[in-house]
């Protein structure tokens, strides 16, 4: 895990008797594959919102979350679940209404013609069938991958997510290419440049007996450092792997459902991909995750493989994701985090040019991201990234970081995170780049 992101165990002695207590207990029952955020982790109780509650009831501004992409605890999302559950949830290998008609809806969002969609639980579920598709479609094994993504956490959405760490072994059927880098590359030259490595990445498959099948990009390469803020930065890799015979999977687990102030971040890029990942915001928290495609990979696929999913799409988390577009639309929240994120790219371009070593602000919609450099040096400085994201914290503010190195800033939160939310988020995070580092 990231420095910034990870609990470190001295701060347990800044924990009341109770979290001591319960962390003690958490040690021994989860072990050692559960992390925490934070040196000090929260305890939270509640959610409302924006806003997470500990258990003293102290309030945290929440602009890191994706999952609750309509607010923790939605009235809406809550509503329709309590009142599905009092009736049916069930299977999608029996004939229901409700999945249809969503994924009707769902599709419909697409310029993609004709598209389907096959619902799942997780995004790493809908990266791994994603995966099969393409291979199964194209007869071959190969795929390319950033050199930091994360696409999740089965063995197959492993094996193509080097940012799990030097112990995830990285198999010799993907080949890894350097995300663009927006701090200094011009997004001209970083789309070219970028091609140019999926262009080395295929040769390098073939080297090793192994044709592309895929391409797979999360569309605002998140765990690169936001660096799918650029339009059409990767239009040219996509040309490359098609004609190469690679389908592209847009990964938008992340960047999907309005998180850019558009449906999806692929249009961003100019790219026409033959898959689209969905997963966390999708139920505002409850599990569903999708694959939309071509219906003439559909056709293959499901011609020749047995696959089904018993409780992907099932009527409750149906009734979760229905809401949550409903949400979206009825509360115009694109528009808003598109307004909103301008608001805040703005404001945190000024406070890097108050502060030093902040190198490079990015941003698209309400996801942004702040490059933390050694003012001196230029290098990473991922010591000073961790300490800002724990002195935030401790002011109740929550973000996280990532990047290659750790020291990318990234603020993420909630789509109904409002303009009235935002002085908090930036006095925090002026307070943070003020703060000397603690040594």
């Amino acid at each position: 895990m990231h420095m910034a992101n990870s609990f470190d165990p001295r701060g347990a002695s800044a924990l009341d008797v109770a979290d001591r207590e319960l962390l003690a207990r958490r040690t021994r029952v989860l072990g050692a594959p559960y992390r925490l955020f934070y040196e000090r982790p929260v305890h939270a109780v509640r959610g409302n919102g924006v806003l997470l509650y500990d258990a003293a009831g102290l309030d945290y501004l929440d602009a890191y979350n994706n999952v609750p992409v309509v607010g923790h605890s939605n009235p809406q999302v809550r509503e329709r679940v309590s009142a599905q559950l009092d009736v049916l949830n069930t299977h999608t290998r029996y004939l229901t209404d409700a999945v249809v008609d969503y994924a009707e809806r769902l599709t419909g969002l697409f310029d993609i013609a004709d598209a389907q969609a096959v619902f799942v639980c997780t995004g790493s579920e809908a990266v791994d069938l994603a995966l099969r598709m393409a291979r199964h479609v194209t007869g071959r094994r190969g795929v390319i991958a950033t050199a930091h993504a994360y696409h999740g956490t089965t063995e197959a959405a492993a094996a193509i997510s080097p940012s799990l760490g030097p112990n995830n072994p990285i198999p010799g059927e993907v080949e890894l290419v350097a995300a663009p880098d927006l701090a200094r590359e011009d997004p001209a030259s970083a789309a070219a440049a970028f091609a140019a490595r999926v262009t080395e990445a295929i040769t390098a498959l073939r080297a090793r007996g192994h044709e592309p099948a895929a391409l797979i990009v999360d569309s605002v390469m998140s765990s690169d450092g936001l660096q799918g803020t650029a339009a059409r930065v990767l239009e040219p890799a996509a040309a490359v792997a098609g004609a190469a015979g690679a389908l592209y999977i847009a990964d938008e687990v992340q960047a999907g459902f309005g998180r850019t102030g558009a449906w999806w971040g692929y249009p961003h890029q100019g790219v026409r991909p033959d898959l689209v990942v969905l997963g966390k915001p999708m139920g505002n928290g409850i599990p569903i995750a999708g694959v939309i495609g071509r219906p003439d990979v559909f056709e293959v696929f499901g011609r020749d493989v047995r696959y089904f999913n018993t409780f992907g799409g099932n009527p409750v988390s149906i009734a979760a994701a229905g809401a949550v577009l409903d949400e979206l639309e009825n509360r115009r929240l694109l528009a808003s985090a598109s307004t909103v994120g301008d608001l805040l790219l703005r404001e945190c371009t000024a406070l890097a040019g108050t502060h030093g070593g902040v190198s490079a602000v990015r941003g698209s919609g309400l996801f942004l991201a702040l490059e933390i450099t050694d003012p001196a040096t230029g290098a990473a400085d991922a010591a000073r990234a961790a300490a800002i994201v724990n002195h935030m914290r401790e002011n109740r503010v929550l973000i996280s970081a990532s990047g290659v190195s750790a020291n990318v800033l990234k603020v993420r939160p909630p789509l109904v995170f409002a303009e009235s939310d935002a002085p908090r988020l930036l006095d925090a995070l002026d307070a943070a780049l003020a703060a000397p580092l603690a040594g």
